[in-house]
């Protein structure tokens, strides 16, 4: 097999500097070697070695008269005073060898090209090539260190919004966003490290000669993982200066509300948003405000479905928008019913509701129902409202009766209630149960049979040691009992209890609004976890929505941290009113750490105190990865870590500080 041979000429001085071998680059699909005044780049052909296909990354400090190899075992792409000499997949590999003109020493570069040029670089013009560094976070070279301090980042993440702030030229904001939101384009620039060497020097002295991609560590503070870059990356561009248009449209979106590490995925699936015209993007979103949607609604949307801001407007989305104002429904409640990791299709939706009225569902009825769970109209885009209704159906079930149910008993309509309905109903046929009781047991019931998925009937009757006629007996008579028979949740199951009494009820009942599956494993560790009547839960729960929270997020709180709800409002509100007028957080602050209401009251005006005494005398302490006095800090820093790390951390950055934090240790006692 034949390659291709690159030959570059470097001038013995350059070689017989330490810092030279350093100015190699490499990742796991680029290799660079920076260009050089008096140089060429000659072609030539050389026999292949297969012995290079195992070869590893080898980096050995370069000595005059003796051979260095570097070897990657992938695409390697080599640009040279940004002109570009492609080789291909495979095996990329610099030996240096000596030259035979005195005093210079060649490098050969050989693979199997894929297109070959001759380029010759233009004199005294010093310069290094572009880099890409995806995948150069899985290397380290020797004299890098296997790893990093927290400090260490730290600067290596100023140091680049040093270098795209004032560099290259970036707002603040965006820089600012970049360099802490890109944590594998940090570590691999922590590569570049030098051992004995301050980091941020480092790094900041290969900025300056090596040009980064800037739209790797943009699109990764995005949401986008690096592996999802090689589609997206304009194939021409290195700068986010020369794409005035993305720029543009990403301002208008973050000047929306819409939040930044949202925007990746919308990039992904409407890139041609970005390619608007000034002040066309902005005129698109007003329109879905003339719509009477509020702009978190608009932000919800457009993040879920990013289709809808590309073109015309959508007109299938236009219709169920009319169709739910036709309904009186309150139309941010969609917000609360959208998900960016699910796919909307609005022709199905609007299907879907159209479906609703050929049934002959009463209007208000109807209102009442979505009004109340809004989700079954975007669930799967309402495919699994058609399934439900042709199962109930074929059953027999009037479609008055399978309306009445919808009100009765909403949740059917969501989760896997449809999926483990279907499984519930087959498991009643298949031993043999009279098709009217199964249609009784259903209108009654129908919440047990889509509780949980069920087990074959012959596992269950041979575990159980029943006959077809004893276990239908037992469903009939008891239907609550179907859950344990069939998913064998219990090793006793004819004789289990039923729920009575109103304190049990109620307690289910609450935790079947916070969107809980009634019978369900999740089900019984949260009636362990909440403590109080039902009522009582409720009135907690109200509190929290009243104090500013939308309805879903307070639910999404109490469902990750239960406990908050085994405390009196009283207490809450004493926490809450501390958190919002003494320390000044907002009340998003709750939504990121809801564990802020579990710890006692005594610990976080102690700590919040001594942080604010910190501050009052101008300690500086790291926030987000930066020096700084006045900013809040997390509420998790400051109450999540152990007593030990709030002194190293905070306490004892100031010489006074634990004499300061045994006099306020009394004075919180006091109180």
């Amino acid at each position: 097999m034949i390659l291709g041979l690159v030959s570059i000429r470097i001038s013995p001085y350059l070689t017989q500097r330490t810092s030279f071998t350093s100015m190699f680059i490499h990742s796991s699909n680029v290799f660079i070697v920076p260009t050089v005044s008096s140089g060429a780049i000659d072609i030539g052909k050389i026999s292949y070695d297969p012995s290079w296909k195992s070869s590893a990354f080898n980096f050995k400090k370069y000595v005059p008269r003796a051979a260095a190899s570097f070897c990657t075992e992938s695409s390697s792409y080599c640009s040279l005073q940004n002109n570009p000499l492609l080789l291909g997949a495979g095996v990329f590999k610099l030996p240096a060898l000596q030259s035979k003109s005195p005093g210079s020493l060649s490098f050969t570069c050989t693979n199997k090209p894929s297109n070959i040029w001759n380029f010759w670089n233009l004199h005294n013009k010093h310069s290094c090539s572009c880099m890409s560094i995806k995948a150069a976070s899985s290397h380290s070279y020797e004299n890098s260190g296997s790893s990093m301090s927290r400090m260490e980042k730290i600067d290596v993440q100023n140091t680049l919004f040093d270098y795209l702030h004032f560099t290259r030229g970036l707002q603040f904001t965006d820089a600012e966003h970049i360099s802490k939101n890109s944590p594998v384009f940090i570590q691999s620039l922590l590569t570049k490290a030098i051992d004995g060497e301050k980091v941020s020097r480092t790094v900041s002295r290969f900025l300056r000669f090596n040009p980064i991609n800037e739209f790797e560590p943009f699109f990764e503070s995005l949401g986008l993982k690096p592996s999802e870059l090689n589609v997206i990356l304009p194939n021409n561009m290195i700068y986010l200066s020369d794409d005035d248009l993305l720029i543009e449209n990403y301002h208008v979106l973050c000047n929306y509300g819409v939040p930044r590490s949202k925007i990746g995925k919308m990039y992904k699936e409407g890139s041609k948003m970005f390619r608007y015209d000034y002040g066309e993007l902005s005129s698109k979103l007003q329109s879905y405000e003339r719509l009477g949607l509020s702009k978190p609604t608009i932000i919800k949307l457009i993040t879920c479905c990013p289709v809808l801001l590309i073109g015309e407007l959508n007109m299938d989305f236009l219709q169920v928008v009319g169709k739910l104002k036709s309904l009186e429904v309150e139309l941010n409640l969609i917000r609360g019913c959208l998900s960016d990791k699910c796919v909307y299709h609005w022709d199905r939706i609007l299907e879907m509701l159209n479906f609703l009225d050929g049934m002959g569902y009463n209007q208000k009825n109807l209102k009442t129902l979505i009004n109340q769970h809004p989700i079954f109209v975007f669930d799967d885009s309402g495919k699994k409202i058609y399934i439900l209704v042709a199962l109930l159906l074929k059953l027999g079930i009037e479609k008055g009766d399978i309306l009445l149910l919808f009100v009765q008993c909403p949740r059917v309509l969501t989760g896997k209630f449809v999926k483990n309905l279907w499984q519930s109903i087959h498991f009643l046929v298949d031993i043999g149960m009279d098709v009217e009781d199964i249609k009784t047991i259903v209108k009654t019931h129908s919440h047990v049979l889509g509780a949980s998925s069920s087990r074959s009937p012959s596992f269950v009757m041979q575990s159980l040691k029943l006959s077809e006629d004893r276990l239908q007996n037992i469903i009939k008579e008891d239907p609550n009992q179907f859950t344990y028979l069939v998913t064998m949740k219990k090793s006793i199951v004819v004789n289990l209890p039923k729920v009575e009494g109103t304190f049990l009820r109620e307690k289910t009942d609450f935790l079947l609004r916070l969107g809980f599956v009634e019978n369900s494993d999740e089900m019984t560790r949260a009636m362990k976890k909440f403590r109080g009547r039902g009522d009582q839960l409720q009135e907690r729960f109200d509190f929290i929505v009243d104090i500013g929270f939308e309805c879903h997020t307070a639910a999404e709180m109490i469902r990750s941290v239960p406990s908050v709800l085994n405390q009196s409002i009283d207490v809450l509100n004493k926490k809450i009113s501390f958190l919002l007028n003494d320390l000044g957080y907002p009340l998003e602050a709750l939504v990121a750490f809801p564990t802020f209401l579990c710890y006692n009251f005594y610990k976080i005006k102690l700590r919040f105190s001594m942080l604010q005494w910190l501050k009052e005398n101008g300690t500086m302490f790291h926030i987000r990865h930066k020096k700084m006095v006045s900013s809040t800090v997390a509420l998790s820093t400051v109450l999540a870590c152990s007593d030990a790390r709030f002194f190293k951390y905070f306490i004892n950055l100031h010489p006074r500080g634990p004499e300061e934090w045994e006099r306020l240790n009394r004075s919180v006692s006091l109180e």
